[in-house]
């Protein structure tokens, strides 16, 4: 259900996208993304800070390409938001001496100290590079393009990271002992 409340807003855009443009999908998207936090505070009491800032962004960078009618806001909008996380893991990791993947992750899996490093760095560079890609898309291709690359291309460019760091991690991974 949570995979499915993620993606909901994406793929609402997505479908409203292909039946009545660009801005209707940009008004669905900013109304589908507030269900989402309010279905979340609803279900589970609190709304990760993250999902916050995503709404905020939604809002401003949504809002700005209706009012003004340029799509380059929206466009905008996943670039600025990758930015935002890749900042947050390194401005943690380098000035408040934490290491945010660790302190999601860490309940589930047991990695030495230098891996927890690396993996935050590979995530803030993942999210460095995925702003850079989706503005690279966003300005050598139409809207159309976009819109598809934003929907299947963010989301298999994230599965193949995810797939490559699970065989980079499998390697730290122990079996658990048996007890007799």
């Amino acid at each position: 259900m949570k995979l499915f409340l993620d993606f909901f807003p994406i793929v609402l855009f997505f479908v409203v996208f292909k039946a009545y443009g660009i801005y209707a999908a940009t008004a669905i998207a900013i109304a589908a993304t507030v269900v989402q936090i309010a279905w979340m505070r609803y279900k589970n009491g609190k709304v990760d800070t993250m999902q916050w800032v995503s709404l905020g962004v939604i809002v401003v960078f949504g809002g700005a390409t209706l009012v003004t009618q340029d799509e380059t806001f929206i466009k905008w909008k996943p670039s600025v938001l990758y930015w935002l996380m890749s900042v947050t893991l390194w401005v943690g990791y380098l000035i408040f001496k934490r290491n945010f993947i660790q302190s999601l992750m860490a309940a589930q899996i047991q990695l030495p100290q230098d891996i927890w490093d690396r993996l935050l760095h590979a995530w803030a560079l993942f999210f460095t590079l995925m702003g850079f890609i989706n503005l690279w898309v966003a300005y050598n291709f139409d809207t159309d393009t976009w819109v598809s690359y934003k929907l299947f291309g963010g989301l298999g460019l994230m599965l193949v990271f995810v797939l490559l760091q699970g065989v980079f991690l499998s390697r730290y991974m122990k079996e658990p002992e048996e007890t007799p």
